[in-house]
């Protein structure tokens, strides 16, 4: 039996069959199974099964390809799942660089695009080619403002920061100079560091010379722990924060001792055992968890591999709407669906309650965020 049904208002299905067109409804999928994200894509990839198998009589198939972390390939899939398979809506990447790529073919092509990046830029400032693009995870602003927030309470006075040179390292300087500006902190140091980079010293001794009250570290996967263990190897005693892109087992693995006090904004589906039973996103929550790790082992579960279930909990909702208008495998169906994605009204996922509108493709408020700490290695809810 399947155990996500009362979570989902309705279910879907998933099948490749190229006869009886209107009878299947194809989702293409590129995700990051290699590379540097490779820690965010696989936990995608494992979750695909968990997702439910029909909608309104309807069978789809999640088509699955690797696009290495790499913007370029993941253009190339999205073209060859858009116009050789005739998806009707694509979803993907796992990283903010690949997800701004393929607004760009979602536009050209008419279809709708369900990213799993956390970058504000994937859908605003809305304009022709973000109106086919919508997220699953928080946008990076609404994080921000969290640990500025956070920081403030703490009383940091100055803080320091070590990010991506990437989309995902802009969006994030951007929004905490605002971030911090508006609660009085001083913005010290400013680094940058690549994605498969294996040392970050230069940057680290750089940051410590400028002696912040706090270190954002702006990373996701397993790279944001490079920053995070060489601070605390070269001796900083500071507060670290991460962005919600470290949420993830494989970060306290990786970091291992040195995660130890960190502080995080992130979805509350990575605490969802320790939110109240009031909380209407703990039931979705730990129905993933639950299910998630039966099938891969108890801690195994991170937010990365929710977006991607979340991106299933807003199909579940929109293609019945789409259905009414137009038969799947048509660019009026795309179309259909597009709009009724616009149209989604309090969903509750994993992540948080989404409600679109045409000018907010992410849909998410303050009930998207928790903040967390590491303690004894494990995430902990502190607010």
């Amino acid at each position: 039996m399947n155990r996500l049904k009362p979570i989902f208002a309705l279910a879907i299905a998933f099948a490749v069959a190229p006869a009886a067109r209107a009878d299947v409804i194809k989702a293409g999928v590129t995700i990051a199974l290699t590379g540097p994200a490779a820690s965010l894509g696989i936990a995608q990839q494992k979750t695909v099964p968990l997702l439910p198998q029909e909608i309104a009589g309807q069978k789809v198939e999640y088509i699955v390809l690797d696009d290495g972390s790499d913007p370029t390939k993941a253009v190339a899939n999205g073209r060859k799942l858009a116009v050789d398979e005739m998806a009707d809506v694509l979803i993907g990447s796992s990283t903010a660089p690949s997800s701004l790529a393929l607004v760009e073919v979602a536009s050209e092509i008419k279809v709708p695009l369900i990213s799993l990046a956390a970058s504000a830029k994937i859908v605003s400032p809305m304009d022709d080619k973000r109106k086919w693009a919508f997220k699953t995870p928080q946008n990076d602003s609404l994080m921000a403002a969290a640990i500025a927030g956070h920081m403030a309470k703490a009383g940091v006075k100055t803080a320091g920061f070590i990010g991506f040179s990437d989309a995902y390292g802009d969006g994030w300087l951007a929004e905490m100079k605002s971030a911090l500006e508006a609660h009085k902190i001083g913005l010290v140091a400013v680094e940058r560091y690549a994605r498969p980079d294996t040392s970050v010293t230069g940057q680290v001794l750089k940051l410590m010379a400028a002696n912040p009250d706090a270190i954002l570290i702006a990373g996701s996967g397993t790279p944001a722990a490079l920053p995070q263990k060489s601070l605390r190897e070269r001796g900083y005693k500071g507060t670290i924060y991460q962005t919600h892109g470290a949420a993830s087992a494989d970060f306290l693995r990786v970091s291992g001792k040195d995660a130890e006090g960190t502080i995080l904004p992130a979805g509350p589906i990575l605490v969802a055992a320790q939110l109240s039973d009031s909380n209407p996103l703990k039931a979705v929550g730990t129905a993933y968890t639950r299910d998630f790790e039966a099938a891969n082992g108890a801690g195994s579960i991170t937010t990365f591999g929710a977006h991607i279930y979340d991106a299933g909990i807003l199909l579940a909702n929109a293609i019945p709407v789409a259905l009414k208008s137009a038969k799947p495998g048509t660019p009026e169906f795309r179309a259909a669906l597009r709009d009724a994605l616009e149209g989604l009204k309090d969903v509750t996922c994993s992540h948080g309650i989404v409600t679109m509108t045409p000018t907010d493709h992410a849909g998410h408020d303050s009930r998207a965020r928790v903040m967390v700490t590491v303690k004894h290695g494990q995430w902990m809810l502190i607010d």
